[in-house]
This record gives C-alpha cells, sequence and structure tokens, in this order.
C-alpha cells in the first residue's frame, strides 16, 4: 500500500499538466511548457488566487514569468484572459447570473419591492420600504467559524510552502468533497472550523511537507449555497431562495416584511416544526438591538402572526403614528417607541379616545399615570400643544438701553423694570410713560406714568406691574418734527438739506459744494409765512430776502440765518457764456473749427474767415448740417398725432406707429438737418434771408464741382452719368438703362448739391420734372403696395349702389 502510494505522488509531482504549472507561474522553475490556450476557467480562477494571496498585480509577474521561460505572447494571452470576467453562471427561479467579490461567489437574490401605503403610519413599516436597506450578507466578511457547511458549497482549498496545490471543490448532493489525490470527505453538517481540521488531516496523509510543516493547507468558502425559506403573513408570503448567510430581517425584507395585519413584535421563526425563536422588530427599531437577526437553515418557516393590540398615538411627538403593545407596557414605553415628546407638547396629560363595546369614550391620563396606566387595543391617544402664552413675560422698549423681554415677579414696579433695562436714555421723554395693560377678560388698557416721579421714589408714580405689560418709555426726538431747507440754481450740489438751529447761508453753502463760475452776487432767500390769523388783505406767498454775497469765497458781509423750509436761489450772471464754436469744411481755403465771434454771426461772413470758396468750389454746393436737439425728439413724442376723438383702434394703432418710426428715425439715423444755402445770393446781397444766422454746432459744407449726375433708387443701374447741358430726367434715366418695375416715376425727385430737393409736377395730363443740375442726383422712389379689393368688398359696393339707385328713384316718383 506504501508503495502505491509513492507512486502515486511521484507521478503527480513529475506531471507537467497545465493545472500544476499554472499553479507555478510565481514559485515554478520552467514555464516555457505552458500553454494558455488550454487553461481552463478553473485554472485562471487559482492564477486569481494566487496572485491576490501575494499582494500582486498580473503586471507586477510579468517580470518574474518571462524570465521562468515563459513566451512573451503565451504571457499577453494569460493577460487578456485573466481581464476577460469569468461567464456567469445562469439558474432558473430567482437567481439569475452570479455575482464574484474577492474570490467569493453567490447567487443574487431578485425582489421587486412594493410601496405599502396601506400601513404607511405603523411604526417599522418604513423597514421594508427601502431598497437600499436589505440586510444582504456581507460577502467581503470572513467566514463565520460556526457555518455549517451543506450541499451546494464550494471550498477553495490551497496548500502552499514547498509542495503546492489549489483546487476548487464543491460539497457535493452526498455531503462529500473530492479532493484530486486525497479522495472523498464527508463535510455536510459540520462547520466551516471543524471541516477545515478533517481536511487538513487528510491531506497531511499525502503530502509528507504538510505532515512535517513544511507546507501549509487553507481552506475557504469560494461559493456560498442556496437555501430555501419559507415565509407566511408577509405582504408577499411564499418560498424564497436566499444565501446561506442570509438572516431573518433579510428574508423580512424580501417578502415585504408584516402584511397589513401582520405583527411586528411577535414574529416565530419556525425551525424542525418547533419555534425556535420569537422576533422582536421593535428591539432593533427603538434600540438597535439585532439579537433577533439570527441566521437561517434550509426549510426554515418565518410565520407572521396577526397583531393582537395596536393604539394610535398622535399629536406633539417626535413620531407619531401606529404602535403595536405587548402585554405589561405601559404609556411610558409607547412615548419611547415614538421617541418622545416635542418641545412644544403639553405633558400635564393626554387624552384617550377608548372604544367600549357600545360606544367611544374620552380619558385623561395625567402626567403620574404615564408609567401606570396600560394603553387598551383601538386606543387613540392625542398629545396637545402648549398655550401660546407666557407665564411671568413682561416687555420695555423705547428710550431705554436694553429694550427687551424680561421675567416678571410678583410686587415688581416700573421703576425695577427700567433698571433690569439698563436705565434710561438721554433723549428719554420723562414726564410721561405708557402701560398697555391685558385686564382679565382678554380685553386691553393704556395706564400713563410719571416717570421722572416713578425714579425718583414716588410711591404713588412708581406702579406696581402685572404679567405681560408692555412699557413704552417715549423719546423727546419722536416729537421733533424734520426740517429742511431747499438750494437750487448756480451751486454745485443743488437739492434739499436737514435744518438744524443756527444754520446759516454760508454753511448751507459749503455744505452744498460751492458756488459754480456762473454765480452771480445776487442771492434770494423765501421764507414761508407763519401767522396764527388770516390777513386777506395780504396776498404774499413767502416772504422775499434779497442779499449779497461774494462769489469767490462763498461768503457773504452779514451773516444770513436761515429758518425751516427756506428756499435760496444763486441767480446766475447776467453774462456768462462760453465760447460756442462751428465747423467749415469741403472746398474752402481754411477748413476747421470756428468760434461764432457774434451772437448774430452768419453763414457768409464765416465763409469769408474761412478764406472764402476754393475755385474747385461749387457755388450751388453750400449747406449747413444743424444737429437735431434732444427738445426737437421730446417735442415729436409729446405731439398727439390723433386728432379725432372717434377713431377706430386700428387707425389710432398706425398713427402711433408713425410716430414711433419718425422719432426713432431721429434718434438712430438722422443726426442732422440739412439747412441749403443760395451761395450765389447771398453773395449779391449779403442781407438776404439765405444768409443764415449760425448756431453753436452747426457745419458748414461746401461741396466741390462735380460734373456728373447720380442716378439711383428703382432704376436698372444705379450709376453716375456725365452732366449734358440742358438734358432732362429721361435723359439720364435711359443712361442707366430705364426704371425697374416697382419705379414710382411720377414721384421722381433730383436733391441738389446744396442739399435743396424738387419733386416731379403734374397738371391735367402733363408732367413737369425738376431740372438737372452738375453734381445733382436723381432719386426714383418705389411705388406703395395697395391692397386689392375683395368680391366681397366688391359686393358690398354694389349693394350700396343699389340702395343708393333705388332711394333716388324713390325720391323723384
Amino acid at each position: 500500500m506504501k508503495k502505491l502510494l509513492f507512486i502515486a505522488f511521484l507521478f503527480f509531482a513529475l506531471t507537467p499538466t497545465h493545472s500544476v504549472v499554472a499553479q507555478d507561474l510565481l514559485k515554478g522553475q520552467n514555464l516555457s511548457t505552458l500553454k494558455v490556450d488550454y487553461l481552463s476557467d478553473a485554472d485562471l480562477a487559482k492564477l486569481r488566487i494566487q496572485l491576490q494571496n501575494n499582494n500582486m498585480t498580473i503586471d507586477q509577474a510579468e517580470p518574474m514569468a518571462l524570465a521562468k521561460g515563459m513566451p512573451a505572447a503565451e504571457f499577453a494571452k494569460l493577460k487578456a484572459r485573466l481581464g476577460t470576467p469569468m461567464a456567469a453562471n445562469t439558474k432558473k427561479g430567482n437567481a439569475t447570473e452570479s455575482t464574484e467579490i474577492l474570490g467569493r461567489v453567490q447567487d443574487p437574490i431578485v425582489n421587486t419591492k412594493v410601496k405599502d401605503e396601506a400601513n404607511a403610519l405603523v411604526f417599522g413599516s418604513e423597514l421594508f420600504d427601502t431598497p437600499t436597506l436589505n440586510f444582504e450578507p456581507n460577502l467581503k466578511l470572513a467566514t463565520p467559524v460556526n457555518y455549517v457547511l451543506g450541499p451546494g458549497d464550494e471550498l477553495q482549498i490551497s496548500v502552499y510552502g514547498i509542495q503546492e496545490f489549489s483546487d476548487a471543490v464543491p460539497v457535493t448532493v452526498e455531503g462529500k468533497v473530492n479532493i484530486q489525490y486525497v479522495g472523498q470527505i464527508a463535510v455536510s453538517g459540520m462547520t466551516i472550523e471543524a471541516a477545515t481540521v478533517k481536511i487538513k488531516n487528510a491531506i497531511a496523509k499525502v503530502y509528507s511537507t504538510v505532515r512535517s510543516g513544511q507546507s501549509q493547507v487553507g481552506v475557504s468558502l469560494s461559493r456560498i449555497r442556496t437555501i430555501k425559506v419559507t415565509l407566511i403573513g408577509s405582504k408577499q408570503p411564499g418560498n424564497y431562495s436566499v444565501s446561506s448567510l442570509a438572516t431573518v430581517y433579510n428574508a423580512l425584507f424580501l417578502g415585504g416584511g408584516p402584511a397589513q395585519n401582520g405583527s411586528y413584535r411577535n414574529i416565530e421563526l419556525i425551525r424542525n416544526n418547533k419555534v425556535y425563536r420569537t422576533i422582536d422588530l421593535y428591539r432593533f427599531l427603538v434600540n438597535g438591538n439585532q439579537s433577533d437577526n439570527i441566521g437561517l437553515k434550509d426549510n426554515d418557516v418565518i410565520r407572521i402572526p396577526a397583531y393582537t393590540q395596536r393604539v394610535t398615538l398622535e399629536g406633539q411627538l417626535q413620531r407619531p403614528g401606529i404602535f403595536e403593545m405587548k402585554k405589561g407596557e405601559s404609556f411610558s414605553d409607547l412615548v419611547r417607541f415614538a421617541s418622545g415628546f416635542t418641545d412644544v407638547a403639553f405633558t400635564a396629560s393626554v387624552s384617550v379616545l377608548q372604544k367600549t363595546s357600545k360606544e367611544f369614550k374620552v380619558r385623561d391620563v395625567k402626567a403620574a399615570e404615564f408609567a401606570s396606566y396600560t394603553p387598551q387595543a383601538g386606543d387613540v391617544i392625542t398629545v396637545n400643544r402648549i398655550l401660546n402664552r407666557f407665564q411671568n413675560r413682561i416687555s420695555i422698549q423705547g428710550a431705554v438701553f436694553r429694550p427687551n423681554t424680561y421675567s416678571f415677579y410678583e410686587g415688581m414696579r416700573i421703576a425695577d423694570l427700567v433698571a433690569k433695562a439698563d436705565g434710561l436714555k438721554e433723549d428719554a421723554y420723562m414726564t410721561r410713560a405708557t402701560i398697555v395693560r391685558v385686564k382679565d377678560d382678554l380685553t386691553k388698557e393704556t395706564v400713563s406714568v410719571n416717570l421722572a416721579k416713578a425714579l425718583s421714589g414716588d410711591s404713588q408714580a412708581n406702579i406696581v406691574l402685572d404679567k405681560e405689560d408692555v412699557v413704552t418709555v417715549y423719546s423727546i426726538l419722536d416729537f421733533k418734527e424734520e426740517y429742511k431747507v431747499t438750494i437750487d440754481g448756480e451751486i454745485k450740489q443743488p437739492g434739499e438739506y436737514d435744518f438744524h438751529p443756527a444754520l446759516t447761508l454760508n454753511d448751507l453753502l459749503v455744505q452744498a459744494g460751492g458756488l459754480i463760475g456762473s454765480a452771480s452776487k445776487r442771492v434770494e432767500v423765501a421764507r414761508m409765512i407763519q401767522s396764527e390769523d388770516i390777513d386777506n388783505t395780504n396776498t404774499a406767498r413767502a416772504e422775499l430776502f434779497n442779499i449779497e454775497i461774494t462769489p469767490t469765497n462763498n461768503e457773504q458781509a452779514q451773516n444770513f440765518v436761515l429758518a425751516p423750509f427756506d428756499v435760496v436761489n444763486i441767480r446766475k450772471m447776467a453774462v456768462y457764456e462760453k465760447p460756442e464754436m462751428v465747423t467749415v469744411s469741403g472746398a474752402v481755403t481754411y477748413g476747421g473749427k470756428y468760434v461764432l465771434a457774434d451772437k448774430k454771426e452768419k453763414v457768409y461772413s464765416l465763409i469769408q474767415r474761412a478764406g472764402g470758396l476754393t475755385p474747385l468750389a461749387n457755388a450751388k454746393g453750400v449747406k449747413i448740417k444743424r444737429p437735431i436737439s434732444a427738445k426737437q425728439i421730446e417735442d415729436l413724442e409729446n405731439v398727439n398725432i390723433d386728432l379725432s376723438k372717434n377713431v377706430i383702434d386700428a387707425t389710432i394703432t398706425k398713427k402711433d406707429t408713425v410716430k414711433n418710426k419718425a422719432v426713432k428715425k431721429l434718434k438712430e439715423e438722422l443726426k442732422y438737418a440739412t439747412i441749403p444755402v443760395d451761395w450765389d445770393r447771398v453773395v449779391r446781397n449779403p442781407n438776404s434771408r439765405t444768409n443764415i444766422t449760425l448756431l453753436p454746432g452747426d457745419e458748414i459744407e461746401v461741396a466741390a464741382f462735380s460734373e456728373s449726375v447720380k442716378v439711383t433708387g428703382n432704376v436698372l443701374l444705379t450709376s453716375e452719368i456725365p452732366y449734358n447741358s440742358g438734358r432732362g430726367i429721361n435723359y439720364y434715366l435711359n443712361a442707366v438703362g430705364g426704371t425697374d418695375a416697382k419705379a414710382w416715376k411720377k414721384k421722381a425727385y433730383v436733391i441738389y448739391p446744396n442739399g435743396k430737393a424738387a419733386v416731379t409736377g403734374s397738371f391735367l395730363f402733363f408732367k413737369s420734372y425738376p431740372k438737372v443740375t452738375p453734381g445733382s442726383q436723381i432719386i426714383i422712389p418705389e411705388k406703395p403696395e395697395t391692397k386689392k379689393m375683395s368680391t366681397g368688398e366688391w359686393v358690398s359696393i354694389g349693394s350700396v349702389m343699389t340702395s343708393l339707385a333705388l332711394l333716388i328713384v324713390t325720391a323723384f316718383k
């Protein structure tokens, strides 16, 4: 027999199977014969465990494997296969696909949660409605030493040291594990600790190095079996496949917890047809005690009976709801289940609505009975809120240093309360303070007190206060009117300023930033008239004072004292105008900006100052561009275009749109208004009306002589045509190819070099076109869109004409 064992051991040691070679990836000496394509998934799993036990990644193992003769191509294949997840095992029932965590595998349990709306108020129901709180066993933890093995479990057995061996062996239906070269070992029903000892002893009989201690044996649980448990009385009763590491709470969660009338405190775990344990979920919910969360075994039954006693707790509690009570539990236990009273709960007594065999009755339970009162089935207990009133409150406000609410005591007087508020402020009104007091019938009354006497020791004035009194101490500043003075005119910061007694004009000038350069020596002060009697003969509305000051130093000869509501006006100098400029550009000798030397300086004199027209100037091309002022735009905005009171809404909208377009055009497009100048006439007679008086900002433009005529608008070709003396508009229109289909020729107009425009005139069937001069511009506008009359409108007109004809015939009969 010993010889047979030796031969078997020698065969095992010398046969280069792929499994053995795979196990020697880290400690083997020759990996040149390793073929990765021949490795099974079990071999790859062993390699993963081997790398994991040595805290090494496959990349870290590459230099070692190549040094031991493993071809680089084979290692690349190995790395690729190790990087690919193992195929998932598909099973029927609740288990769908296997999940691997750190080498331990467990078929996951699938369960669909159903929100229990009917039991939402029952204490503990939310425990089974939260998907993340599922009580699943943690597969990352070490295997419990008291774990009992059974068919379906899988053990990972490793021999490491001088001799090496690794294999994953399942527990067969007969309850045995089959270890290569060792044989079958019965482990079913044994704890993992006892099975480990038995397996080590069996391997030591085959591996001499294990027996001598030169090699070690490791046994771990790599796959956990699935067991069957039955739930009765849950929301989703039935048979469930769960992990062999699953606990009672995990199974209850899968079943959705107790049904609508199920008990949370008397759940029975039945094992081998006997009640193995009675589970009270309140121990976990209230205290976090998981002593009832014990492990399950195959064929366990969890029975949830109907509850025997429930009470409803509502009102001012931390967690109101429906609670299940056990025999002997008191109202104090019930409050503990509800996490106690709220901060505003009335705890002197609670109201209990009880059911008798015939009707309801109400009972008040005092605080002294909380520990002894036993709630009955169906009780509705209400905890009320404390009253919104105070036992000892008193308030003081106003001109005291610490206005606040203070505690009241019997015999407190007004002086005591003032002392609590750290005394009166300097502006306190000592003659009178008021106390708003709530009488016994809850109406309010006002009591007046003389503070000066009360604080000086007068016992009659230092009255006794009551709780809920509100004392108001007034300030003398509350009775003072806020006076203002106004300053306007040639001052840097005009406006209203606070008045103070003895405020002078010099003080006000300094506050307003001082005078500006245009201020004159004349100052007018208007003062309101005050009188107890009405004088009908006096029509004056204000009293006026004319004062002279020295503008250079903001002072006056005699310091004038102001009165409340005075209005000060600083007059402007009679003559104070800054030099204003105009611009001359174009065909003049000296173009540029010029200061208006005269208030009535005209265009002729200014062009003469600019050296006159150059030989290239077009005498008929002199014009003035005058900036459009903000006042002109404002005047247009204020114009009411709607002159009729009975205008339909569409017409009003149209006219308003026209005005808006005109305003927009002035603001955004037309920056200047053009004034044409007849220069030849001005030269002949400088006193003629065409010699315009210039205004600041004007720009005089003198156009250079041009020998062409520009044709634009709705023509086939926009172009400039050489001027041909004596030729009219038609000549130039023909030169550009004529007009297009949208042209409105009868409204053609000519713009001359000086900005003047002339339009086409008509008399009967004759048209008179404006004269064309050198440098002018011919513009052909576009025809406006016309709306054709519809059939209905023609019918309406016909009806009106017919009615009118009948009326005329009837009138002449």
